[in-house]
């Protein structure tokens, strides 16, 4: 059964795209089959995955206008070994190409269906607006993960996330849900931090993951070389981070241990 998770949070610079690449490359270092899509005109999972998105062509955009396929798209990760989706900036007009298309809001499910028997995950990186390119991202996922920071305005921008998420539930995909929260970027010294951090938990209680991803020099430059922090410096804490997080979600979705089904 493949997991199909959305990574998103219309809040920009919260860590959505050094979540998603490094939660792909984690989980394929667990030896889990991983698509990663860049639903994100910037482009960036897919230089963070180490490809150059000046010259990745197909990409996410020609699939949403039924193009090419999946398959014809897909390129490897040879850093983070597992599959990608690329994107980058003519995706920014996929929102005006899009809006008089039949079943514009689907097209992304059709398409990541036809290649789902291929992956154990699928994870989607989803741009920093409730978009129509969210939109196909939440009709495609089972489940959202929501990267957040622990600061002022945090809780105010998740609760418009989750009016969004609960939209989706009741017109397009009934089985859609929360996976978890995701503390990002975290300093343990800040109080203000702590604080929210606390309120995070009594709002959402276990749909907060025990996973906490810290503050990271490694992290951050990780992306300025197009590597996932795994292969930039794997014994740094932003590596460890998310390699807890891997095992996390491998416990929550029934894999725990996360030994590789496929040999």
């Amino acid at each position: 059964m493949t997991k199909i998770l959305a990574i998103a949070n219309q809040k920009g610079g919260v860590g959505k795209t050094t979540t998603a690449v490094n939660l792909a490359a984690a989980l394929a270092e667990r030896g889990q089959r991983v698509l990663l899509a860049d639903l994100d005109p910037q482009g960036n999972a897919t230089m963070g995955a180490g490809i150059e998105k000046r010259t990745a062509l197909p990409t996410v955009y020609q699939i949403l206008l039924n193009q090419v396929s999946v398959r014809e798209a897909r390129m490897r990760s040879a850093p983070g070994r597992f599959d990608v989706i690329p994107a980058n900036r003519e995706l920014a007009g996929a929102e005006i190409d899009l809006v008089n298309l039949e079943q514009r809001d689907l097209r992304l499910k059709v398409a990541l269906a036809q290649v789902a028997e291929d992956y154990d995950f699928v994870l989607m990186d989803c741009p920093p607006t409730l978009n129509l390119l969210t939109v196909n991202a939440f009709a495609a996922a089972q489940s959202v993960l929501i990267p957040m920071q622990c600061e002022y305005y945090a809780l105010e921008g998740l609760t418009d996330l989750v009016a969004t998420i609960k939209k989706v539930k009741q017109r397009l995909n009934p089985a859609i849900q929360i996976e978890g929260l995701l503390r990002v970027m975290f300093d343990p010294r800040s109080t203000l931090a702590q604080q929210v951090s606390d309120q995070i938990k009594q709002h959402f209680g276990d749909k907060v993951y025990n996973t906490v991803i810290p503050r990271n020099v490694r992290l951050a430059e990780a992306p300025s070389h197009g590597l996932p922090v795994l292969a930039y410096d794997r014994q740094c804490k932003g590596a460890k981070a998310y390699m807890e997080l891997a095992e996390e979600t491998l416990r929550r979705t029934g894999l725990a241990g996360g030994e590789n089904p496929h040999g």
